[in-house]
């Protein structure tokens, strides 16, 4: 008669000079990420929607003492039921590996997508937001959050200052950075691939003559917005791109990217109607 062989729980780590936990430190650093094409999803709730979306996991690392509510315990499931390999740590060694000062006790190390624009597919009367010099990592999570929330179908990063896979974007993005296609290309290359593919291009402006609630969101779009800090540059002011204004009635002349993405975003949709929600969580 056989019977099932259960693999053998790892050793706890518990040295912070080990090989292993060196190696998965390094990833807070961009040059890192980049070379080994992996980053750091730390979270429960972040590696949860990772998995559920099919994101490659590599490895992931749990503190048990730490582990507590629903989503830990599924995220520690879902990662056993395919089969990633689970290292227990220290509450030490957890520490040091985790990215946020929110410690769930579970993290994990997944390897990055493609970002090539030649991947990303759309479907028909697609809705795409296009972010334009995004340096700061909050930010970018805070736009793919909306983006997500919205129904976009795509979010692409022009000419970025940061990496889209940075963990602090994906904590801020609430693990929606796996559930909305993304792509990073240099701003001329964007500007070419959405023209190809005849989405009408609308972009944010300070100043602009338009309000965004008189223009036209529907059919083949994309909604660019740019930095906060230098704005759109003069590739977006080209013929046949739109520009509308979020109207400022206090003293600050913009709003945050993402506050101004969402509603972009909201609108567009509540021109093409808004669907009935079909997933809780």
């Amino acid at each position: 008669m056989m019977t099932s062989v259960t693999s053998p729980t790892p050793p706890v780590l518990t040295s912070f000079a080990n090989p292993h936990v060196k190696a998965t430190v390094a990833l807070r650093d961009r040059r890192e990420r980049d070379r080994s094409g992996l980053t750091l999803i730390d979270g429960a709730r972040e590696v949860r929607r990772a998995l559920d979306a099919g994101a490659e996991i590599v490895e992931a690392f749990v503190c048990d003492p730490l582990l507590a509510g629903p989503d830990a315990r599924a995220a520690l499931d879902l990662l056993r039921e395919r089969g990633v390999p689970v290292q227990p740590t220290s509450e030490g060694v957890f520490a040091k590996l985790a990215f946020g000062e929110r410690a769930e006790g579970i993290l994990a190390v997944a390897r990055i997508p493609s970002l090539d624009l030649a991947d990303l597919v759309l479907p028909d009367d697609p809705l795409v937001v296009v972010i334009e010099g995004v340096e700061k990592p909050g930010n970018l999570g805070a736009v793919l959050r909306s983006a997500d929330g919205a129904g976009a179908d795509a979010v692409i990063a022009a000419s970025p200052r940061t990496d889209l896979f940075n963990p602090n974007a994906i904590r801020a993005s609430a693990g929606t950075m796996f559930t909305v296609a993304t792509a990073a290309a240099p701003t001329p290359e964007v500007t070419a691939w959405l023209r190809e593919r005849g989405l009408r291009i609308v972009a944010a402006r300070v100043g602009a003559g338009r309000a965004y609630t008189d223009a036209d969101l529907t059919g083949p779009l994309a909604l660019v917005l740019g930095a906060e800090a230098d704005g759109l540059t003069d590739a977006w002011t080209a013929d046949g791109i739109e520009a509308v204004n979020l109207p400022m009635l206090g003293v600050a002349d913009s709003l945050n990217v993402s506050i101004s993405a969402a509603i972009l975003l909201y609108e567009a949709r509540r021109q093409r109607g808004l669907p009935s929600p079909d997933r809780k969580e």
